[in-house]
């Protein structure tokens, strides 16, 4: 059931640690189906290098159990509340990337001081509220902290960073990115007072990459 989408999962989930976005079994990718519905997602507790696509669970919507031998990700609960209420979202990325939960930890938002982040988030990454593993209350979280911004991710206040698209490949790109971002702020705070980009530069950065950057 899905097998090019959990293999691509495997591929994507090498990603995070390539990109020093995750320790150990932290952190996971998800990925929605357009025809079915159902969801792909990382086995809970599973090592990166150790997934296959035998590995993978599905779910259904709602995080019930359609297809695996493991158990799905703590995170499944999140995942599935992310993809129930933002319907043009197909793929989910969570880690605990340091620097981006650097800002998590102290419940600030990312502010928006490169052009590479006026491209790629249209503004400030925001910081949502905090919410216990395990149910939908951190996906809850997550929606209410997206809707509010154009950003593609967003940071969970002591967690770490939900990030979204409309693929699961975007929603690493987007996990990426804002571990990039955060790392770079974290640095200027240091050297000094970041200067700021006007608003309106922000929107033409962010929409000349949306719609005019690429092939």
């Amino acid at each position: 059931m899905l097998e090019k989408l959990k293999e691509e999962l495997v591929q994507l989930h090498l990603e995070l640690p390539k990109n020093n976005l995750v320790a150990w079994t932290s952190g996971n990718v998800s990925a929605r189906d357009p025809e079915t519905n159902l969801v792909v997602i990382k086995p809970s507790g599973v090592r990166f290098e150790q997934l296959t696509p035998e590995t993978m669970v599905v779910v259904d919507i709602d995080g019930n159990p359609v297809e695996g031998d493991y158990k799905a990700s703590s995170d499944t609960g999140s995942h599935c509340y992310i993809y129930r209420h933002l319907p043009d979202v197909f793929g989910v990325a969570h880690t605990h990337s340091r620097y981006a939960t650097a800002f998590a930890v102290v419940g600030r938002s990312i502010p928006c001081h490169t052009t590479a982040m006026g491209d790629e988030f249209g503004g400030d990454i925001p910081c949502g509220g905090f919410a216990l593993v395990g149910g939908d209350e951190i996906g809850q979280e997550a929606v209410e902290a997206l809707r509010n911004s154009r950003s593609p991710s967003c940071l969970l206040v002591n967690h770490g960073v939900f990030a979204v698209g409309p693929s699961a490949e975007k929603a690493v790109k987007a996990a990426v990115m804002t571990e990039d971002n955060a790392a770079i702020m974290a640095l200027a705070y240091q050297l000094g007072e970041p200067v700021p980009i006007a608003p309106e530069d922000i929107d033409k950065l962010f929409d000349r990459y949306q719609n005019v950057y690429g092939q």
